[in-house]
């Protein structure tokens, strides 16, 4: 069998890996992407999770036959991975995490957590009617696995399902459970229908600024914004006049810009919640990372093809 070399951003799943791999001609190395690379010929290269793609540019004169990356975006790859070599993304590694946090923010802001929390750090014990989730009108933008995962955690909230695509049909999910998918460019006319909206789409030349002023006012009065996706799908100076209207809520874990500055209104507003990027960001990624790279190693030894390719 020819020889492998595979290069992990850190000792985290070395060891196992070694163990997985043991007697076969496989090198395992440890590279961060910080220094000059640890060798010619790198055939399976894993770059830090959540680092800039600017690291990619290590890669320039270094013979590779796979990058993994350790996210499912792959926005701004395209501008440093050099040419020619193979990327994958990580689906299957973040779905899940992910569809969890879009089903916690909406919770908390149906419920009205956001009140709740602050009247427990006053000792203040004070009720009051709050927003349901069931029955309410849910529109998914992004029928991929995020969004598919989303729907499939919300449907037992006896909430009405839209999805958005690029293609109307029929998504069926675990169970035989269908829900519909229209078109995207029916998304005006699906907005006015809509007391719910998650964005689950990667960042693309067609999503970016998808959701503006003009969208925004499609939404009937109160409805809540999730933004699971990526900051810049959505225009956050619309938003943020939206909902310090009080005409909309939203709930979000990213935004344009990331950072959000100590001094941006969406952290003080009170129809905002904002979590800091960490939808997929759970403990629940690290075997799954694993059981992924232990498969993608197994097709470079087969000298079959890799899952997950993408053309950033």
């Amino acid at each position: 069998m020819t020889k492998l070399t595979v290069s992990l951003p850190d000792s985290r799943h070395l060891a196992a890996l070694q163990e997985e791999f043991s007697g076969q001609n496989i090198d395992f190395l440890v590279w961060d992407m910080r220094s000059a690379p640890p060798a010619e010929k790198i055939d399976l290269v894993v770059p830090p999770y959540l680092d800039s793609a600017q690291t990619l540019t290590r890669l320039e004169g270094v013979e590779t036959q796979l990058v993994q990356w350790q996210s499912i975006g792959y926005d701004g790859v395209s501008d440093y991975l050099p040419s020619g070599v193979r990327f994958a993304n990580a689906a299957s590694v973040h779905e899940t995490a992910t569809a969890e946090l879009a089903l916690g923010l909406i919770i908390a802001a149906q419920r009205d957590f956001k009140r709740f929390f602050q009247q427990q750090t006053e000792g203040i014990w004070r009720g009051g009617t709050t927003r349901a989730l069931a029955d309410r009108r849910v529109t998914i933008i992004g029928a991929g696995g995020v969004g598919r995962a989303i729907a499939e955690r919300l449907m037992p909230f006896e909430v009405q399902i839209t999805m958005l695509a690029n293609s109307a049909r029929d998504l069926e999910l675990t169970g035989g459970l269908t829900v519909p998918v229209r078109e995207i460019a029916d998304l005006h006319a699906q907005l006015a229908e809509t007391d719910i909206l998650v964005l689950a789409v990667p960042l693309t030349p067609d999503t970016a600024g998808l959701i503006g002023a003009v969208e925004l006012a499609q939404l009937p009065d109160d409805a809540l914004l999730v933004n699971v996706a990526r900051g810049r799908v959505v225009d956050t100076a619309a938003l943020v006049a939206e909902v310090a209207s009080g005409r909309l809520r939203t709930a979000n874990d990213v935004v344009d810009p990331e950072p959000l500055p100590e001094e941006h209104p969406l952290w003080q507003l009170d129809g905002a919640i904002q979590t800091p990027h960490t939808g997929g960001d759970s403990d629940a990624m690290h075997p799954r990372i694993f059981a992924l790279l232990v498969r993608q190693i197994k097709h470079l030894m087969r000298g079959s093809t890799p899952e997950n390719l993408v053309k950033p």
